[in-house]
C-alpha cells in the first residue's frame, strides 16, 4: 500500500503528464480516500487525518487540547477533525506523536484549473515570498518561474496591504479618539482573526471590517478581470481555511503554499535562480512588512503620522505571536493590564515568516522581509502612486472612500 506522500508525488508528476487517468484507474495499491484527498481536496478538512491513532486516550486528550478551535474530539480509531472548525494552524500536526495528520494540499486541482483555464491565471504571493525559493532569487525571477507553470502574471499581495495599512490607519484617526478606545488587528492574519471571532467574540466590534490583504488582492482582480483565476501562494496553511470561509468563498480560487510550489518547480525541473528578470515593482516599505510580527503596527504608525501628523491621542501598539501568545495578550487587555490602543495579533511565531509551510526559517525569513523593505522606493502607502492609481481604477476617487463599506475592501462578519 503506497502512502499518502508516495500517492502524492506519483500524482503530482501524472497532473503534470496529463496522465492522471491512468492512476485513477490503474491496479495500482493504494488508498482511496487518500487519493479523494488529493483530487477534491475541498471536500476534505484542511488537516487530514491518514490513519488510525495508537496512542493512549491520555495522549489524544493532550493532542486535542492544542487546538484553539475546539476542532478535533476522541473518536474510534483516533482522533476525528470538524472541518467546519478547523482553521489549518497545524499546532496539532506539530504535536502529533504517531505522525497520522498532515496538511491538505490543493496542488492538483490547482494545476488542472491553471491549465484549463480559459481567461488570465494570476498567481498573488504573499509578502513572506524573499528567500523562500532561494536565497539569491529575487521578485522578478520568481514571477518568470510561476509563469513556466502556466501563470500569466504574479502579484504581490503586498500591494493590497499597502491599501489596507492606509484603511486601517484612517480608521483608527477617526474612531480612536478616547485614552480607552483601542482597535484590534491584524486584518492579514486568518488565525488571528478566527480567534477573536470564534474565541473572544465580545471584542469583534473593537475589529476593523476589513478583509485580508489576500482577498483584497484576489477581488480586484476578478473586479478587473471577472474571467481571471487566481492562485494564492503562501506560507500559511490557514490560508486555505480563509478562502473557504462561506463569506469569502469564491474570491480565491486555490491556495498553493511555498512549499507546494516548490515540488511543482522540481517536478518540472524550474530553478527559479537561472530564470530572467521581469521585475515590477508596486509595494511601498508598509505592505512588504507585513509579513513578520510587528510589521503591521510599524506599517500603520507610519502611515497615520503621514495622514495626521498633529493627532493629539498617538497610537500605542502591542504585537503578539503564536497561538498562546495571542491568547495571553488578549487576556491581559480584558483584565485591563496593558494601555496599549492597537493590538498586533499573528497566529504563528515570528508572523507569516514562521507559517508551517515556509520553506526557510523564521530569522533568515525576518532578514529577508526587513531588506526588501527598506528597498522600496515608496515608505508608506501616502507616497506610493500605484495606490492611488488603483483606487482611482476602482472608482475610489479620494482614500477617505477607503472609509466607506465597499464590496471590495469591506468584510461583513
Amino acid at each position: 500500500m503506497q502512502t499518502f506522500n508516495e500517492l502524492y508525488n506519483k500524482t503530482l508528476k501524472s497532473a503534470l503528464d496529463n496522465t492522471l487517468d491512468q492512476i485513477i484507474n490503474s491496479n495500482e495499491s493504494y488508498d482511496t480516500q487518500h487519493l479523494d484527498c488529493l483530487l477534491n481536496p475541498e471536500k476534505h478538512p484542511i488537516v487530514l487525518n491518514m490513519g488510525n491513532c495508537d496512542c493512549s486516550v491520555e495522549h489524544q486528550k493532550e493532542c486535542i487540547s492544542r487546538c484553539p478551535f475546539d476542532a478535533m474530539s476522541i473518536k474510534e480509531g483516533g482522533v476525528s477533525i470538524d472541518p467546519d472548525l478547523c482553521m489549518g494552524c497545524s499546532e496539532c500536526i506539530r504535536g502529533c506523536a504517531s505522525e497520522k495528520l498532515t496538511a491538505s494540499t490543493d496542488i492538483i486541482p490547482a494545476l488542472k484549473a491553471i491549465r484549463s483555464s480559459k481567461g488570465l491565471v494570476y498567481a498573488i504571493i504573499a509578502p513572506a515570498f524573499l528567500g523562500q525559493f532561494s536565497d539569491e532569487v529575487t521578485p522578478g525571477k520568481i514571477r518568470t518561474a510561476l509563469k513556466q507553470i502556466g501563470f500569466d502574471g504574479m502579484l504581490e499581495v503586498a500591494l493590497f496591504a499597502d491599501i489596507l495599512t492606509l484603511k486601517e490607519a484612517l480608521e483608527f484617526d477617526k474612531n480612536i479618539q478616547g485614552e480607552s478606545d483601542y482597535q484590534l488587528t491584524s486584518c492579514c492574519c486568518p488565525m488571528w482573526i478566527a480567534m477573536i471571532k470564534k474565541v473572544y467574540n465580545q471584542l469583534m466590534p473593537h475589529v476593523p471590517g476589513s478583509v485580508s490583504p489576500m482577498i483584497a488582492c484576489a477581488r480586484v482582480v476578478k473586479i478587473l478581470h471577472p474571467d481571471a483565476l487566481v492562485v494564492f501562494i503562501g506560507p500559511c496553511l490557514a490560508k486555505k481555511a480563509e478562502a473557504r470561509d462561506k463569506d469569502l468563498a469564491g474570491d480565491v480560487d486555490y491556495v498553493l503554499t511555498f512549499q507546494e510550489v516548490q515540488n511543482i518547480f522540481d517536478a518540472m525541473g524550474i530553478i527559479p535562480l537561472e530564470m530572467e528578470e521581469s521585475e515590477k515593482e508596486h509595494s511601498s516599505k508598509a505592505g512588504r512588512i507585513y509579513a513578520r510580527t510587528g510589521g503591521v503596527s510599524e506599517a500603520v504608525e507610519s502611515t497615520l503620522k503621514a495622514i495626521n501628523p498633529n493627532r493629539k491621542i498617538n497610537i500605542r501598539t502591542m504585537q503578539a505571536d503564536g497561538v498562546v501568545a495571542c491568547k495571553a495578550m488578549i487576556n491581559d487587555l480584558m483584565a485591563g493590564k496593558t494601555d496599549a490602543n492597537f493590538y498586533e495579533g499573528m497566529g504563528c511565531k515570528g508572523g507569516c515568516v514562521g507559517g508551517p509551510k515556509a520553506i526557510i526559517g523564521v530569522e533568515a525569513g525576518t532578514k529577508k522581509v526587513n531588506a526588501y523593505g527598506e528597498e522600496a522606493e515608496y515608505k508608506n502607502p501616502i507616497e506610493n502612486p500605484y495606490v492611488i492609481e488603483l483606487l482611482d481604477r476602482l472608482g475610489l476617487t479620494t482614500i477617505e472612500s477607503l472609509l466607506e463599506d465597499t464590496d471590495i475592501f469591506t468584510r461583513y462578519f
